[in-house]
C-alpha cells in the first residue's frame, strides 16, 4: 500500500492538468480508466457477494483505489485518511467482527425478504436520482484549481469544505455509517429456532433426571493418584465413574483403582473401607 500510494505521489506533476489547466493529461486518463474498472467490479462484488468477507473485501479494495485517485489529484490528505481511517481501521473491525461472530447464508436470505426488498428498491431509486443530479450539476462546474482550494494548505481546506459548506453532507454521512453499524449487528444476530431454557428450568431438568447439580468430582484417587483416567472415590470408598472425561470413557482408557494399586487388589473396587478407631492425636487435630 505505501509504495502503490509513493507511486502515485512520483506521479503528480503529470497529473495535475486538470486542476491547473482544466484539462485532463494522458496521465490521468490512463490512470483514471485503470483504476475505474477495478472499482466498478469490485462495487458489483459487494452487491452480489454470496460472503460477506467477500463483499467487505470488494469495499476495501473500492477504497484503496480511491485513496490512489486521492493522492494523484494533489489531496495527500485525503488519500492516507481514506487508508488508515477507513480502509485500515473501520473496514478491518467489520471484518474481525463477521470472522470472530460469522453469518450464515440463510440468515441473510431470510432478512431480505418480505418489506424490506421493496424498501430498498425505493431508498435506491431516491439514491440514484440523487447521483444523477449530482453529476448533471458537477458537469457544469469549472475547476477552481488547487493554488485556491490549498491556500491555507491541504488539512486546512478540506477542514474548511467539510465542516463548513457541506456539514449537513458530514453528519448524514455519520448517520449512515451509524446505520452500517447498526446493520452489522442485525446481520450477526441469529434467531433462535426454540425457546431459550433458563437457568433454573435446566436445573430442574438435571434434577429430575437424577444428574448432579454441583461440579463433578476430579477424577484420580485421594492421596493416592491423581490420574486423569482413575476415577476418584467418593466418601464411601466407591469409585466415581462420571468423574472420568467422557472422551475417556468412550475410548476405554479408563482405569480401576486396583490396576493404579496393585497391592489393593481388583477387590478394592467397589468395596467400603473397613471402620477404625480414631486415637486421640487425631481427635486433637
Amino acid at each position: 500500500m505505501t509504495t502503490l500510494l509513493a507511486s502515485a505521489g512520483a506521479a503528480l506533476p503529470v497529473l495535475t492538468s486538470l486542476a491547473e489547466t482544466g484539462r485532463t493529461s494522458t496521465g490521468e486518463e490512463v490512470l483514471f480508466w485503470c483504476l475505474a474498472p477495478v472499482m466498478v467490479i469490485a462495487a458489483l462484488g459487494l452487491v452480489f457477494a454470496r460472503r460477506t468477507v467477500y463483499a467487505a473485501m470488494s469495499v476495501v479494495l473500492v477504497m484503496i483505489c480511491l485513496a490512489v485517485l486521492y493522492v494523484a489529484q494533489e489531496a495527500p490528505f485525503l488519500g492516507v485518511v481514506q487508508v488508515i481511517v477507513y480502509t485500515g481501521a473501520v473496514m478491518m473491525l467489520f471484518l474481525f467482527v463477521l470472522m470472530l461472530v460469522g453469518v450464515d447464508a440463510a440468515d441473510t436470505f431470510t432478512d431480505a425478504l418480505g418489506a424490506h426488498r421493496w424498501i430498498s428498491a425505493v431508498l435506491g431509486v431516491g439514491l440514484g436520482a440523487v447521483l444523477v443530479s449530482v453529476v448533471l450539476t458537477a458537469a457544469d462546474l469549472a475547476p477552481s484549481g488547487l493554488a485556491a482550494a490549498n491556500a491555507d494548505g491541504n488539512p486546512v481546506g478540506v477542514a474548511r469544505i467539510v465542516f463548513g459548506d457541506f456539514v449537513v453532507t458530514l453528519e448524514v454521512v455519520g448517520i449512515l455509517l451509524v446505520t452500517a453499524a447498526v446493520g452489522a449487528i442485525v446481520l450477526t444476530h441469529r434467531e433462535r429456532l426454540v425457546r431459550r431454557v433458563r437457568q433454573r428450568e435446566r436445573a430442574d431438568a438435571r434434577v429430575a433426571a437424577g444428574e448432579t447439580l454441583t461440579p463433578l468430582p476430579a477424577p484420580g484417587v485421594y492421596a493416592r493418584s491423581n490420574a486423569m483416567d482413575v476415577a476418584a472415590l467418593g466418601p464411601g470408598g466407591r469409585p466415581l465413574e462420571h468423574s472420568v472425561p467422557r472422551v475417556l470413557r468412550v475410548r476405554g482408557q479408563e482405569r480401576s483403582v486396583g490396576e493404579v494399586h496393585a497391592h489393593l487388589g481388583p477387590e478394592a473396587v467397589g468395596s467400603t473401607p473397613p471402620e477404625r478407631a480414631i486415637t486421640g492425636e487425631e481427635q486433637v487435630r
